[in-house]
């Protein structure tokens, strides 16, 4: 049994988006000067930069698509690393039979290890105590570990701090049992052009990874990254080795940013009409009372509400599609329900309802419902209920 309110999942428009994305920055890298070229193949300053890589992110339930299918289509469509925010996310690609490389992002310092080697993960240090817990983890099995370094320029969450290396390096460089494949950043303003300190971490990154790594610790790095979807689409001289696509992957661009790159939206939400019923003039709609008729009116009710990840400031400003036109959200948001005012549709029980996603050549977009509410594309993708079925073309 299915319930009425369902994700449909188009995962050959997911794997459009990845090709996409590399035919990008294959083109971009062509006419491109003015990325830093690779530090250790060689490269003379005036270089041309070949195209980074991709490391596709499918963390938090691959932005609530449905890692396993997801991670599986990327594969699939040539994806060589994928990335989560825990072992616990890798584990499930794994058993979901994932079997290219994962990164997994998160802070590892008072994790359960045992998942990294069981399963050929590829964790991340960015904490003292993360490299120490990692060392001993490694040093108890005998075993060489590849990690990625994270550096912190400026946002302040995790990473060594780019102005203590001095202090936090040696000690995970003297270690036999570690060996650094990657060093990465993150922006903490990329997708605001007005923000300087975007510019401000380009520079920080690039002075460890130009001056201080190789001059203070003799280390050069086989793989640097920076650049989540935003950051790609800013500023070419941020994609390094790879590039860590997430939004863009699932044909969502970050706001207030624009792109030429050809995506299809991967995921729509929709629903049915339960229930139509009239309403005379003064009469109110849902809890609180908030909404009273103003004219005669029918109401329908549609079985999606906040647990299924509905945001509850929906009702008023936002709007489903019935019959191919907009209907106002009214009432409140309920737990299971939401009342949406189809005055003049000729609309009844069992018409399809479009929470996200095309109907009859209107759209729903997710940057508009974010936008709507005063939130990001990623809250309202990554919330979208667990016990909604996730139907996968």
């Amino acid at each position: 049994m299915i319930r009425s309110t369902v994700a449909q999942v188009d995962l050959g428009a997911l794997q459009s988006n990845f090709l996409a994305i590399t035919e990008f920055l294959k083109t971009a890298s062509i006419v491109d000067g003015t990325r830093p070229p690779h530090p250790s193949a060689g490269a003379t300053l005036g270089t041309p930069p070949c195209a980074p890589g991709i490391i596709a992110v499918v963390k938090a339930n691959a932005y609530g698509h449905g890692a396993p299918r997801v991670a599986l289509a990327l594969q699939e469509a040539g994806a060589t690393m994928l990335a989560c925010a825990d072992i616990e996310e890798a584990i499930v690609l794994r058993n979901a039979g994932v079997t290219e490389e994962i990164l997994v992002f998160g802070a590892l310092g008072v994790s359960d290890l045992a998942g990294v080697f069981e399963y050929h993960l590829t964790p991340t240090i960015s904490t003292p105590s993360a490299g120490r817990a990692l060392n001993a983890a490694a040093g108890s099995r005998k075993k060489r570990l590849r990690y990625h370094l994270k550096i912190d320029t400026g946002m302040n969450r995790l990473g060594l701090r780019y102005d203590n290396l001095a202090r936090t390096l040696p000690e995970l460089l003297d270690s036999p049992y570690l060996e650094v494949a990657g060093v990465y950043t993150h922006f903490a303003t990329a997708n605001d052009p007005e923000d300087v300190l975007f510019a401000e971490q380009r520079e920080r990154f690039e002075y460890v990874l130009n001056q201080l790594l190789p001059a203070g610790f003799n280390l050069r790095p086989k793989l640097r990254h920076a650049a989540n979807s935003a950051a790609m689409l800013r500023d070419a001289r941020v994609w390094f080795d790879l590039v860590r696509p997430g939004l863009l992957l699932y044909g969502v661009i970050p706001p207030p940013l624009h792109t030429t790159i050809q995506l299809r939206p991967v995921m729509s939400l929709k629903s049915r009409v339960v229930s139509v019923k009239g309403v005379r003039p003064g009469e109110i709609v849902g809890y609180g009372g908030h909404w009273k008729a103003a004219r005669p009116s029918r109401i329908a009710t549609v079985p999606a509400g906040y647990a299924d990840g509905l945001d509850m400031r929906l009702a008023g400003p936002g709007h489903v599609l019935v019959r191919g036109r907009r209907a106002p959200i009214i009432g409140s948001v309920c737990m299971d329900m939401i009342m949406v005012d189809i005055t003049g549709l000729q609309a009844d029980t069992g018409d399809e309802v479009v929470i996200i996603g095309e109907q009859d050549g209107e759209r729903m977009d997710v940057r508009e419902i974010a936008a709507v509410i005063g939130t990001s594309p990623y809250e309202v993708l990554c919330r979208i209920g667990t016990r909604i079925e996730r139907i996968y073309d």
